[in-house]
Formats: structure tokens, sequence, C-alpha cells
């Protein structure tokens, strides 16, 4: 696949990481979100939220005195897979996993409702060999469990050397938690994310990856 990292098998966070949608669609979502919980989101806290910007979403959510659970019902229930499928796209650095010779499989925070439409509309389905949508009965990272449940189901052992990459600080703290290496792919810079997130290895892509020009904790 490449003269740079090579890993036993990859683990891959879907949005934010693989994928994303158009601005709109975010800014349309919340507007739905806020009309029913009695809150108006700026286009900027949109984003924030979407994006994971500033940290985890919950405590953001509280510091605008938003109920996460109020929030996370009503989201929920606005939200339709096709219609982001609709929006969305595909980092084309993200395409390199078409072709890697090694275990793939993704591991979201999106349920599949949401997930299984993406995949479906941008032909991607097929670059992975497990895909896992978190919940409470499997876990959220950074809990390691839906990591390790995505390694059995590829097949792997912890002897092997293998990886999690993702946009946020979950990511890497469910990859180091289960034991394998943890990659944070900042699509946004560290300035509007407003932190930096440590990783074996810190990237705006992965093409960075797989020439040399990589950051390292």
């Amino acid at each position: 696949m490449t003269d740079g990292i090579d890993y036993d098998y990859w683990l891959l966070d879907l949005d934010g990481t693989l994928v994303d949608v158009e601005p709109g669609y975010v800014h349309d979502v919340f507007e739905a979100v806020g009309d029913r919980i009695g809150y108006g989101f700026s286009q900027e806290q949109a984003e924030i939220l979407w994006h994971g910007l500033g940290g985890f979403r919950n405590t953001q959510l509280e510091r605008w005195n938003v109920d996460p659970e109020a929030f996370w019902t009503a989201f929920h229930e606005v939200e339709d897979g096709e219609a982001r499928a609709d929006h969305s796209f595909v980092y084309p650095d993200a395409e390199r996993f078409a072709a890697v010779d090694a275990p793939v499989g993704v591991v979201t925070h999106s349920q599949s409702y949401l997930a299984e439409p993406v995949l479906d509309r941008l032909d991607i389905r097929d670059w992975f060999d497990t895909v896992l949508c978190c919940s409470d009965e499997t876990g959220w990272k950074p809990d390691p469990e839906p990591v390790r449940t995505a390694m059995r189901d590829l097949g792997v052992t912890e002897e092997g050397r293998g990886v999690l990459a993702g946009d946020g600080p979950q990511d890497v703290g469910a990859a180091w938690n289960a034991g394998i290496d943890g990659i944070h792919v900042e699509r946004h810079g560290h300035d509007r994310r407003g932190m930096c997130v440590r990783g074996d290895y810190r990237v705006e892509g992965f093409d960075e990856l797989f020439t040399g020009d990589r950051a390292a904790d």
C-alpha cells in the first residue's frame, strides 16, 4: 500500500475521519433540533458540536446549559440516514483504504441507521471487513470494548501491530485503552479545535502517514 507506516490491521472512525457532510446539512439539522428543544444554535455552535471541536460534546452542551439527554433524543429524531447520505462525501486521502492489504474495520459512534446509508451511497462498504456502530451494549469510545469487539470480528490478535485512527480524543483514548496505537486525524486545525490531541501520530490527512510527513508524540 505504501512506503510509509505499515500496520497488521487498521481500525478507523467514520464521521470526520473518512467521510463528512456539507455544512448546509449541519446547519439544517441543528435548526430542526433547536426548534424541538427550544434552543437557538448558531452556525458556529452547530459546527462545534458536529465536529466535536473543543472537547467532548456532552461537556460542551452543558456549558451552554443544554440538557445532553434532551439534545440527543431530538437529534436522533431529526436526523435521517438517507438525507445524511445525500449530503456526505469521502475525504480524498481516505480513498487509500480501498486498496490496503490488511484487515480494515470501522468503529463509529454513528448509529447504524445513519452509518449504513452513508456507506452504501458513497460505495465504500467493501473497503471494510467489519463495521461496528457503538451502543450502550458495546460501550462508547474511549471505552476499549468496542475496539476489542472489532478486533475479534477481524480475527486479529493482540500480538499484531494495530491502530485506531480518528478525529477525536475519544478515538485515541479507545486505542490506547485497548493496547494499540492511536492516530489523531485533525481535519480542522488545532486552533479551531481549541486543543492539541495527543496520539502516536498526529496528521491532517492520511497521505501524511504514507509519505513520512507526520508528527509523532
